[in-house]
């Protein structure tokens, strides 16, 4: 077996596959090189992203001289396509993780790879080359027939097993395989994980090369029918719904913000966090784009997992997927980072801080659940009137913002909004279902807050509302102003603030969330690129104010920055390349969200 010297791919170079347990991104190159596993928020296993030497790996190599590739997914689903072309062939690997609708929670997390020679006679090379506990302890590899069994050490017995239906050998540590396949042939290489004492339920290679392909594409376009979107962007919702559903637990209803951690926010910077995790203001927002497109099972069971947390507790910022709440931060030290990004952190300090627009977000999620979806019961309400009453208590505190702040607290324009909608969404639900409430004290809440903000948060100097009292800086936050119906989008105060975010904060189509070097505001060195999030929250403000061809003129170059297979990182970087966390969920609710809201103003002017 060879083995190349391994490089780093650019971020936009994955597409993702997973199982609503984990998730894992495999590149144009046919190699798996990041996977935490068994679960989103486990230690990974595979991790080349973060350390081309150490991280481990799990490739398949078609032998072909100056071949080229490409990547698809068979639409309405998340089983990806990769191809590769060379004058002497035409190879395709067929990647997927199975999923059984009627056994989520307790079948095997497994990875299937078929692999295929579509024209000509080909070699291939395989490796499976596990890192165990983030590329942090040794592991050992048994040999029983046709099956490798690798064991991390001293960690509790992690273990995964691979299967073939060609002949796998051991090198080290490692697995690989080398074989040939004429025109037309297939075979298939799966990874799974072992649970002690219940190996008589593994199922042989020939269960996953009959059984689990169609299984899986029949579940994804069964979940897919479900959407109620018919608007001009089919195609492209339909990729960003599943890449969200992607990122939910089947297990416990909670979603996390990206299924990755320590990818740069700027090459080579130390902007590197571990987004694994359930952020209540992610989690909201991506409920809100479930509710919107008709997906309302998944908006049920987030629900439910969110009484659970708020029953007799204090509502976190950050949970893991299971409820815990223990999200110490640490570097890793041994890994070198995404082309030498340093430090790689796991675990999330900002899991520590203030942040209070959260309680704005779930609400305005709670109120369309309960307007669109199922009415919330009393007991419901009762938890729900608990966090109202938080903000009622604490909206005039100063916080970390959403940006989680990693420097002194302020009093932030987007987190006071935040608490406005939480009052505002609180009375709406108790008016609606006729609940009690303390009317006269939640209403002169609502309204001192709004004074507040409209007065004491202006620039007369910017013309424009400001990222903090008495700041001198522009936030790209702002442009949730009208979105969250706190201001008119023709408001002159708004349209004076859209032209401040139109001078200081865009770059034709895309749109920083704000510049830290007037201000150095949020305590860490260095560069960011542009938001995505933010950009197509600029579109759908300009859908709002009327200025609809050119939201859609806007929204179409955007969709030009995402990968081949659609998909989105964090941010943008001054190449176009992508940067931070990938694929990430806030940049495709924000799409969506934009898309529905362009939808509407074109069937509005029957444009």
């Amino acid at each position: 077996m060879i083995h190349k010297k391994r490089q780093y791919e650019p971020i936009a170079n994955y597409g993702i596959i997973g199982n609503m347990k984990t998730a894992a991104l495999v590149s144009l190159n046919g190699s798996i090189d990041f996977m935490s596993f068994p679960h989103f928020d486990s230690p990974t296993i595979f991790a080349s992203l973060l350390d081309a030497k150490k991280g481990g790996y799990f490739s398949v190599e078609p032998q072909m001289e100056e071949m080229t590739s490409k990547q698809l997914y068979i639409p309405g689903t998340a089983v990806l396509i990769t191809r590769f072309f060379s004058e002497s062939g035409i190879a395709e690997i067929t990647d997927y993780m199975p999923v059984d609708e009627n056994n989520m929670e307790d079948s095997y997390c497994s990875i299937v790879r078929k692999v295929t020679t579509i024209r000509g006679n080909l070699d291939f090379n395989v490796s499976c080359c596990p890192r165990f506990d983030y590329a942090q302890i040794n592991h050992e590899v048994k040999k029983s027939q046709n099956t490798l069994t690798f064991e991390a050490i001293n960690d509790g017995g992690t273990k995964v097993r691979l299967i073939a239906d060609v002949q796998l050998k051991t090198k080290g540590k490692d697995g690989y395989a080398t074989f040939s396949l004429k025109q037309g042939e297939s075979a298939f290489i799966v990874l799974e994980s072992v649970e002690e004492g219940e190996e008589e339920r593994f199922s042989e290679i020939e269960y996953y090369s009959t059984c689990t392909y169609y299984e899986t594409i029949r579940y994804w376009r069964k979940w897919l029918r479900k959407s109620t979107y018919h608007g001009n962007w089919k195609e492209l919702i339909a990729r960003s719904a599943i890449t969200l559903k992607l990122m939910t637990s089947a297990a416990h209803g909670s979603l996390i913000a990206s299924p990755t951690f320590g990818l740069p926010e700027t090459l080579g910077g130390n902007r590197n966090w571990d987004y694994r995790y359930t952020w209540i203001r992610d989690a909201a927002f991506t409920l809100y784009a479930f509710l919107k497109l008709g997906f309302g099972e998944e908006a049920s069971q987030f629900m439910d997992w969110i009484y659970t947390q708020c029953v007799d507790k204090d509502l976190h910022l950050i949970y893991k997927l299971d409820g815990g709440i223990d999200l110490k931060e640490e570097e890793l030290d041994h890994l070198e980072g995404y082309r030498g990004s340093k430090p790689v952190r796991i675990g999330n300090g900002a899991s520590e801080q203030l942040q209070l627009d959260i309680y704005g977000e779930l609400l305005d999620t709670i109120y369309i659940y309960n307007k669109n979806q199922t009415p919330i019961t009393f007991e419901f309400w009762a938890v729900i009137a608990k966090q109202v009453e938080k903000v009622v208590e604490h909206w005039k505190e100063p916080d970390h913002g959403i940006w989680e702040i990693r420097n002194e607290k302020k009093e932030f324009l987007h987190t006071r909004l935040m608490c406005w909608v939480a009052m505002d969404r609180g009375i709406k639900i108790a008016e609606d279902r006729t609940f009690p409430y303390p009317e006269k004290k939640w209403k002169a809440v609502r309204d001192e807050i709004y004074q507040d903000i409209y007065h004491n948060f202006w620039s007369e100097e910017l013309s424009s509302w400001v990222q903090y009292k008495g700041s001198k800086s522009i936030d790209a936050s702002a442009l949730l102003m009208p979105l969250v119906h706190f201001i008119t989008p023709k408001e002159p105060r708004w349209l004076l603030t859209m032209e401040a975010i139109d001078k200081y904060l865009r770059l034709d189509v895309l749109v920083y969330r704000y510049h830290n070097h007037i201000e150095k505001i949020d305590g860490l060195e260095g560069e960011e690129g542009t938001f995505n999030m933010c950009s197509f929250w600029y579109v759908e403000c300009l859908a709002k104010s009327g200025q609809l061809d050119r939201a859609i003129e806007n929204f179409e170059k955007l969709l030009g920055y995402a990968n081949h297979l659609g998909l989105f990182s964090e941010q943008i970087g001054k190449r176009g390349e992508h940067l931070g966390n990938f694929p990430q969920a806030f940049t495709h609710l924000a799409l969506i969200s934009a898309a529905l809201e362009l939808d509407k103003q074109i069937s509005r002017k029957n444009f």
